[in-house]
């Protein structure tokens, strides 16, 4: 299942064209109130809002038309804004206006090559047509851009499914008999089939979960005792918040004892980067910048025992970018204090 970013994150599934190995992809699409804004240094940029709005509320509405004529009407006086060009490309394809699409994120690729969401919808676009090697190339790009964007390694990961089902199907096709291919062929297609099994059940269990439904099914919330396990839930969570809020103030302030300090040290970087060279990466990021604003929205947080997951929405605005994403921070709790042992981006 190849992942499209748009926002806010909605989960709407739909199958794509048929693949040589007989196989479906179907494009998981994010919606569009989080579409990715590059400022690069433009300040009025961040602070037109409105128009970015005014098309959110068409397209939830399902009113594309007039939405797209609201971005060519926005583009025609600011035809560089990288936002309003990247909610252009999510409603081309929404639209079925592939070739349109592909334009749209190719050429947003090129001007704004520091984005890793539209190297990663351009992917899902090529993937659809059955062109596995430019999706590869585009999602490789994205990683390159954020190696811990993990939509991108995911459909990464099915690009090379579908790639290898092509190979296993070519070779059945010049040998009948081979008796390798045919099994490899056969699990790579039933792993597609559970893929697509599992996100029929993610979409039928969506509703937010309270700290009773939270509890895993091998181990119940019992009636006779809901207060003390959910009175301790309360508490836990109010401490993961806490630690999230007080990483993006760190990072906000440019603190890098405390920023680093946020993580834990059987932290791993994304892409199996040394911590040593990461902490270097992040320094030679996050020094030099005269002003960084990192906040936190829309907050959600599960806690199990000592470990905790942390989802959110954060806005990134510094002196060169504006970007906003999802985020998801895995943490562990170390005495009194919970630490970040993993972060994802996109997920």
């Amino acid at each position: 299942m190849f992942h499209s970013t748009k926002s806010p994150f909605s989960q709407n599934h739909e199958a794509g064209p048929a693949t040589p190995g007989g196989m479906r992809s179907s494009l998981r699409r994010l919606a569009l109130s989080l579409a990715v804004s590059a400022a690069l240094g433009s300040t009025a940029a961040m602070a037109q809002a409105d128009p970015y709005a005014d098309v959110n509320r068409l397209v939830r509405a399902g009113q594309l038309n007039e939405a797209l004529a609201k971005t060519d009407q926005y583009l025609a006086t600011k035809p560089t804004d990288p936002q309003m060009r990247f909610l252009k490309g999510v409603i081309l394809t929404e639209t079925g206006k592939t070739s349109d699409a592909i334009s749209a994120f190719l050429s947003l690729t090129q001007d704004y090559p520091e984005l890793p969401e539209p190297y990663n919808n351009l992917a899902v676009l090529y993937a659809g047509q059955s062109q596995f090697d430019k999706a590869r190339a585009a999602l490789e790009m994205a990683i390159r851009t954020n190696p811990s964007y993990a939509t991108a390694h995911e459909n990464l990961g099915d690009v090379y499914a579908k790639l290898a089902s092509q190979a296993y199907s070519k070779a059945l096709q010049l040998d009948a008999g081979n008796t390798g291919a045919a099994p490899k062929l056969s699990l790579i297609r039933s792993l597609f089939s559970a893929d697509s099994r599992s996100a029929q059940a993610d979409k039928v269990a969506a509703a937010p979960a309270t700290p009773a439904t939270a509890a895993s099914p091998a181990s119940p919330v019992t009636p006779a005792t809901p207060t003390a396990p959910a009175a301790t839930g309360v508490a836990g969570q109010a401490d993961v918040e806490s630690a999230v809020q007080k990483w993006a103030q760190a990072w906000s302030s440019k603190s890098m004892p405390d920023y680093l300090g946020a993580y834990a040290p059987s932290f791993t970087p994304a892409g199996g980067q040394a911590r040593s060279a990461w902490e270097a990466e992040r320094r030679a990021r996050i020094v030099p910048r005269q002003r960084i604003n990192v906040e936190v929205n829309d907050l959600d947080v599960a806690v199990n025992g000592d470990r905790a997951t942390a989802r959110f929405r954060q806005v990134y605005t510094s002196d060169t970018l504006n970007v906003t994403s999802l985020k998801t921070l895995d943490m562990v709790r170390s005495g009194n204090r919970w630490l970040i042992v993993k972060e994802s981006t996109g997920s």
